[in-house]
């Protein structure tokens, strides 16, 4: 599943374009193709396809996981689940197999939601903070301070790496960038959240915003989804390398489920002090 790096980036893409790829910005929306009605979350198809026509891209936002595409009058808010991505094609351009909704603009350009295994969803919101509201606060804001951080931590009795996946608790945050930064802050997964220290929850908070920096410099990783160009994946420390050595100590990276969630960690650099659980 695409996390924060993932989904910036493609927020990058379609807000600035690429040599290959328009920006969206000041396209103007000539019509809306719904192919598979159950991506559309909100309104119902016939709303939605007469509210977007004649709809212009003012810019491409990110909260979390969601992209938000704003509009002239609403917001187009896209999560992309397991298996979605976005696309700009040309004119010329044809739609592909696994295309749920496509954005036909008047220069001719269209954008294409393509998401195979069709867990991704779309909302066209006039105010999208009724989505947005529960979500937790954005690892990379600076209103986020340690000491806010750590009382965050100590008022829930949670395994780190469960809470950290938790979006309402803090939001973007997924399978590889969590079991990364748990690993550079030297946490086990299964560490209790309240029994912190103030300095454990300073350098946990450093390396939640220094791994998802690393990501988004390196365009996302390129696993775990079908996103295209990525290349962190060449920098993980624990993530997807069970059995290979430790590059900090030498101790073979071990799996385990944490939390029904596949997770990774050197039991040297990450060891959990006794009477933890």
């Amino acid at each position: 599943m695409p996390e924060l790096p993932e989904v910036e980036t493609i927020r990058r893409i379609l807000q600035d374009g690429t040599p290959d790829s328009p920006p969206l910005p000041g396209k103007r929306i000539r019509r809306a193709d719904l192919r598979w009605a159950r991506t559309l979350a909100a309104p119902e198809p016939g709303e939605f396809q007469a509210r977007i026509a004649g709809q212009t891209v003012a810019e491409i936002g990110r909260r979390a996981k969601y992209l938000l595409i704003r509009l002239s009058s609403d917001t187009l808010v896209i999560h992309l689940r397991m298996s979605g991505d976005l696309r700009v094609e040309p004119a010329s351009g044809a739609a592909a197999r696994h295309d749920r909704l496509i954005l036909h603009f008047e220069d001719g350009d269209f954008l294409a939601f393509n998401d195979t295994r069709k867990f991704g969803r779309v909302w066209l919101l006039t105010d999208p903070a009724s989505l947005l509201s529960p979500l937790g606060p954005e690892p990379l804001d600076a209103s986020l301070t340690p000491e806010i951080f750590h009382a965050r931590l100590r008022s829930r009795r949670r395994q780190i790496k469960p809470l950290l996946l938790d979006q309402h608790f803090i939001a973007g945050l997924g399978n590889i960038y969590t079991d990364e930064a748990l690993h550079r802050a030297r946490l086990h997964p299964r560490t209790p959240s309240n029994t912190l220290t103030v300095d454990q929850a300073a350098r946990l908070l450093e390396s939640i915003r220094f791994v998802l920096r690393a990501g988004i410099k390196a365009n996302g990783a390129s696993i775990d989804w079908v996103y295209r160009g990525g290349g962190f994946q060449n920098q993980f420390q624990v993530y997807h390398r069970t059995g290979e050595p430790c590059n900090h100590c030498g101790t073979p990276i071990e799996r385990i489920r944490v939390g029904q969630r596949s997770t990774h960690f050197c039991p040297q650099c990450q060891a959990l002090p006794a009477g933890s659980l």
